[in-house]
């Protein structure tokens, strides 16, 4: 099953297996905050991640709901190691793959019709070719090389029915950028967490959801603090990571 340079990963606070290669880009922290802070439907729903890479969020909502779950990743390798992964955790008849640009998937999967899209969209704009990163699964996961935010949230509001939920992991200095294309788009940001890599120091990681056509309303919830003084996870942290 696995192939050259591939690894089998433990998602820690899950009995889940993922497959992962130094070669290509690995899921990060981000990705295990994004599916843990958005808002699920826990019996039944149709769910849609976006930029799914290797497949690690939809594995990770597969504990929370028994929902429908789409995947969809551009490039062809992180495909095809999250459809490995998933058929690993024989999870096969919930979780679905599919190889394609995001732009192109209200037209193929249907519009105004899924509960919950997710997203670890690329942080970066495009940098010039002597700064971007030679290896170019590191580089198109990075930076907004074959997408946008803004491709990113429109294609979000076209799948979300009325009432849906859209949540996003990013930068904070993108945030005014997010927040003013969440409202071009008819998702009204409903929720906002602050991640911080230790106490006292700012935050470098921003959780958003909202709601399609919501109600004006936003909460800022209590900050999420992944390392404690002594350089160790905090509590929080580990109960996320490791169940604990």
């Amino acid at each position: 099953m696995l192939k050259a340079d591939e690894r089998l990963d433990y998602l820690l606070a899950e009995e889940l297996r993922i497959i992962q290669s130094p070669s290509v880009f690995s899921f990060s922290l981000d990705a295990v905050l994004l599916a843990r802070f958005v808002s699920v439907p826990i019996v039944k729903g149709q769910l849609v991640d976006l930029c799914s890479g290797n497949g690690v969020i939809p594995l990770l909502l597969s504990t929370r709901t028994r929902g429908k779950i789409i995947g969809v990743e551009i490039q062809e390798r992180l495909y095809d190691m999250a459809i490995r992964s998933i058929e690993y955790n024989q999870l096969s008849d919930q979780l679905e793959m599919m190889h394609r640009d995001l732009k192109g998937v209200p037209k193929e999967i249907g519009y105004s019709k899924y509960d919950v899209v997710t997203c670890n969209p690329p942080y970066f704009p495009t940098p010039s070719a002597e700064e971007i990163n030679k290896n170019k699964h590191f580089a198109i996961a990075r930076h907004e090389i074959l997408c946008n935010l803004e491709d990113v949230i429109q294609t979000s509001s076209h799948l979300l029915k009325q009432g849906g939920k859209a949540a996003f992991v990013h930068r904070p200095g993108r945030l005014t950028d997010i927040l003013t294309l969440m409202r071009k788009y008819r998702i009204e940001p409903k929720r906002i967490q602050f991640v911080h890599p230790m106490i006292g120091k700012e935050a470098n990681t921003v959780l958003i959801e909202g709601i399609k056509d919501g109600n004006p309303d936003l909460k800022i919830l209590p900050p999420f603090t992944v390392y404690d003084e002594n350089n160790e996870y905090t509590p929080e942290a580990k109960k996320m990571l490791y169940g604990e």
